[in-house]
């Protein structure tokens, strides 16, 4: 009997481990990843994946990124790994590396290009000081040179990159008035130099002439000019004079191909301008003979007047005296 319930317990132990297999086997064929391409992989990059998983294997020219959900990792393919990852190539596989801690972003593992927030950037590291001679600038958190007063920016202590509103840049040097031969420009808020009027030779002097013909005369002008090679600046010096002109003398000939009753029209002409001139000295003589008469008369009138005025006041004087008394008896 005891034997019979030994064998029946024996039997049913069995047949519990049995079942626990089976349901131990079939959750590891629930969750085990299935290889190859999968028809749920829907990123373009992947090249085998799964559903489980994601992408197992990446195209060629692709960065294999390992995205965080939970507990779980899926496996992403991307042309550029994300900021604070950077990528690493190699014959097997493209995959991105998380960068430095205090790195927001960087170039390797060694080469920071942004830094998060209490670091400063100085040569790709991430400090928290800045080393001697510089400062920390929060908004580009680096370590930028310490400028000049005058400085906006700098290349280096003595040397400015940009001036401060209303000053001038000239060789690094930041200038409230620009030197001697420079001049301010408002638009690029520099020194430049000044440019200088250049004029090229004289040339020769023309044939003379009086009122454009060359013959008929015998005093008339030469004039000669020259050409402005460099138009000067605001502030530099202006051009001088580009022409000149000068008296000349020559002996009087006749000009060729002139017809007598041109030459009467001219001195008709002549004639004409001399009379129109003597006309005119003897109106303006009239002229002043008449003023001269006005003159004289207005004088006379005031004399007079006076006259008459002086002799009103000693009529007016004598009747005011009274008569004198007589003798007493």
């Amino acid at each position: 009997m005891q034997l019979q319930l030994s064998f029946v317990l024996i039997i049913l132990h069995c047949m519990d481990y049995i079942g626990c297999q089976q349901h131990s086997s079939s959750r590891h064929r629930q969750h085990k990843p299935i290889s190859g391409v999968s028809s749920g992989c829907q990123q373009g990059g992947c090249l085998t994946c799964s559903d489980y998983n994601g992408c197992l294997s990446c195209k060629p020219r692709f960065f294999m990124h390992l995205e965080r959900i939970g507990m779980k990792q899926i496996g992403v393919c991307m042309t550029s790994c994300p900021p604070g990852f950077y990528g690493t190539r190699s014959p097997e596989r493209n995959t991105c590396t998380k960068c430095r801690s205090e790195c927001d972003s960087c170039f390797n593992k060694n080469f920071c290009t942004h830094c998060r927030a209490g670091f400063y950037l100085h040569l790709g590291k991430c400090q928290e000081n800045c080393p001697e001679g510089m400062v920390r600038s929060d908004t580009q958190r680096e370590c930028i040179l310490k400028c000049p007063a005058d400085c906006e920016s700098c290349v280096s202590s003595d040397m400015c990159k940009q001036c401060r509103p209303g000053l001038y840049q000239l060789s690094g040097m930041c200038h409230h008035v620009c030197p001697e031969d420079y001049e301010p420009n408002d638009k690029l808020m520099e020194c430049i130099p000044q440019v200088h009027c250049e004029v090229g030779e004289w040339s020769e002097w023309s044939p003379c002439s009086k009122s454009g013909r060359t013959c008929g005369f015998k005093r008339g002008q030469e004039t000669r000019t020259r050409q402005v090679m460099q138009y000067p600046s605001s502030f530099g010096k202006p051009c001088p004079e580009v022409s000149e002109i000068r008296e000349c003398m020559v002996r009087r000939r006749k000009c060729p191909g002139r017809k007598k009753n041109e030459r009467r029209e001219g001195r008709n002409r002549n004639n004409r301008k001399d009379k129109e001139n003597q006309e005119g000295r003897r109106e303006r003589k009239r002229e002043r003979e008449r003023e001269k008469e006005r003159d004289t008369g207005e004088r006379e009138d005031s004399v007079n007047r006076n006259k008459t005025e002086h002799r009103h006041r000693r009529g007016h004087e004598t009747e005011l005296v009274s008569p004198v008394d007589g003798p007493i008896q």
